[in-house]
C-alpha cells in the first residue's frame, strides 16, 4: 500500500509556515504499514492542484490532503478533487449545522463564504471537525482512496486520529498486515560511526527493516516489521534489538523514543540518586534539559550558572589564581571543570555534580579556540572525571553538544554502577 501526502497552500511554498503536517502523517501512516513514497506541496491554484492530484493517483493508492478546506476562494482542495473525480459538491447538513452553531454561540453574523466549509464531495464520507469549522472528506473512487484534512495542525491531528484513521483502517487496510516498530536511541556516537558498526545489517536488511535517523546530538534507529500479531512482531524485533545492542552496548540507552535525559532521570529515581550542575558556556542548557523531564524534581536539586569569573569565585569557590594570572590554567581548563563539579556537588549536597566550561564562540576566549570545552562529573565518595571536548559547529551547536555529552558520560557512569562494574 503506497500513499502520497499533498499539502495545499501557497504559504507553504513561500516558507511562511513549516509543513509539520507531512511529518506527522508520514509517521502515522508508517505505523499502519503504509509506505509514503512522495510528499507534494502545491499552491492555491486550480490547474496545478488538479495536475498534482492526477499525478499522485498514478503512483499511489492513498492520497492524503492537508489544507485548502477553508471559506475563501483560494481554498480549492475539495473543488479540485471533485473535478478530477468528475463529481459535484453539496452542502453537508450536519457540517452546516456545526458552522451555524459556531456563529450563533458567539453572537456573530455568518458570512456567505463560510458555507464553503460545510461542502462535501458527492459520495464521500464527511469527517467532522472537532476543533474547527471545515468538514473533512474521505472518498473511494476507481480503486484509489482520497482523504481531505484541514491545514491547521490543531484541527488536522484530531480529525486524522478520530475520523480519518478509523476510515482508513476500515476501507483501505482490509488486507494489509499492521506495521510494528521499535525506536532505538543512541548517544555518544555519530550517524556515520553507528552506520559503520551496523553496515551489514543495513545493507542486507529484508525483514525486519533498519532505518537510521539523525538529528543534532542524537541518533535513532527504527526497526520495523509487518506481522499478523504483536507477539509475532515483537519476537522478530527483540532478536534484532539484541544483536544491535551487543554491538553498541556503550551507546544504546533506550528502546523507545525518549531523550537521554529522560533515561537518566528514570535511572536516578530508581536508584535514589541526586544531581546538581554548574554551567558556564552553556548558560543553563544542561539544567533546562534535565528539568524538562516530569519527575526530575526528585533527582535534580539545583545548580548555578557561573558565566563570569567573579561568579565562579564567589558562588563556587574557584581559586582566583586558577582563573587569572600569567600562568593560570584559566576558566576554560580541566582544572576549573574539576573544581566546579566538586564544589556544586558539595554546596547543593548531591550524589553527582556536573560542570561545563568552554568557548562556545563566536570568537576565541583566553586565547583558546572556539569549540574547546571541558566537562566534569564529580561523584560523592568517588573520583571526579574530566573530559576535554573539541567540538565543531556554531555557537548553538557547541552548547547543545556540550550538554548532551555530559549527559552521555553521566548515563555511562550510572549504567556501570547499576551493573556493578
Amino acid at each position: 500500500m503506497k500513499a502520497e501526502i499533498i499539502a495545499v497552500g501557497t504559504e507553504l511554498l513561500l516558507g511562511q509556515i513549516v509543513n509539520s503536517n507531512a511529518q506527522y502523517l508520514s509517521r502515522e501512516l508508517a505505523a499502519l504499514g503504509i509506505d509514503v513514497y512522495f510528499q507534494t506541496v502545491v499552491g492555491d491554484n486550480m490547474n496545478r492542484l488538479s495536475e498534482a492530484i492526477k499525478l499522485a493517483a498514478e503512483r499511489a493508492d492513498l492520497l492524503l490532503f492537508t489544507g485548502g478546506l477553508g471559506p475563501t476562494q483560494d481554498d480549492l482542495t475539495k473543488d479540485a478533487v471533485a473535478a478530477v473525480l468528475g463529481r459535484s459538491l453539496h452542502i453537508d447538513r450536519m457540517a452546516m449545522d456545526h458552522v451555524d452553531r459556531y456563529f450563533k454561540d458567539r453572537g456573530a453574523p455568518m458570512t456567505e463564504n463560510n458555507i464553503r466549509q460545510a461542502l462535501s464531495i458527492d459520495g464521500s464520507t464527511p469527517l467532522p471537525n472537532e476543533t474547527g469549522l471545515a468538514v473533512g472528506n474521505a472518498v473511494a473512487a476507481d480503486g484509489k482512496f482520497y482523504v481531505l484534512l484541514p491545514g491547521p495542525p490543531s484541527e488536522m491531528k484530531p480529525m486524522y486520529e478520530n475520523q480519518a484513521k478509523p476510515w482508513i483502517m476500515q476501507h483501505v487496510l482490509t488486507m494489509e498486515e499492521p506495521l510494528y516498530s521499535k525506536m532505538l536511541k543512541f548517544a555518544g556516537i555519530g550517524e556515520s560511526g553507528l552506520e559503520t558498526r551496523l553496515l551489514d545489517l543495513i545493507e542486507n536488511q529484508s525483514d525486519p527493516t533498519v532505518a537510521p535517523y539523525a538529528k543534532e546530538s542524537e541518533v535513532t534507529i527504527r526497526i520495523s516489521t509487518k506481522a499478523k500479531t504483536e507477539s509475532e512482531a515483537m519476537d522478530k524485533l527483540d532478536k534484532l534489538e539484541a544483536e544491535i545492542a551487543s554491538r553498541l552496548p556503550d551507546h544504546l540507552y533506550a528502546n523507545e523514543d525518549v531523550p537521554i535525559e529522560k533515561t537518566i532521570v528514570d535511572m536516578m529515581t530508581e536508584q535514589g540518586l541526586t544531581v546538581s550542575a554548574a554551567e558556564s558556556c552553556t548558560g543553563g542548557l544542561l539544567m533546562q534539559s534535565l528539568t524538562s523531564i516530569p519527575g526530575s524534581a526528585a533527582v535534580f536539586l539545583g545548580g548555578i550558572v557561573c558565566y563570569s569569573n567573579a561568579m565562579k569565585e564567589k558562588l563556587l569557590n574557584v581559586p582566583h589564581d586558577l582563573l587569572e594570572g600569567e600562568n593560570a590554567p584559566g576558566a576554560v581548563s580541566a582544572e576549573t571543570a574539576k573544581v566546579l563539579a566538586e564544589q556544586v556537588r558539595m554546596i547543593v549536597d548531591t550524589d553527582f555534580g556536573l560542570s561545563i566550561t568552554g568557548v562556545a564562540g563566536p570568537a576565541y576566549s583566553e586565547r583558546k579556540p572556539v569549540g574547546l570545552v571541558y566537562i566534569g562529573i564529580s561523584r560523592r565518595g568517588g573520583d571526579t572525571a574530566v573530559y576535554e571536548l573539541n567540538l565543531k559547529g556554531n555557537r548553538d551547536t557547541i552548547r547543545l553538544r556540550s550538554a548532551k555529552t555530559v549527559l552521555y558520560h553521566l548515563w555511562k557512569q550510572l549504567k556501570a554502577e547499576q551493573s556493578g562494574k
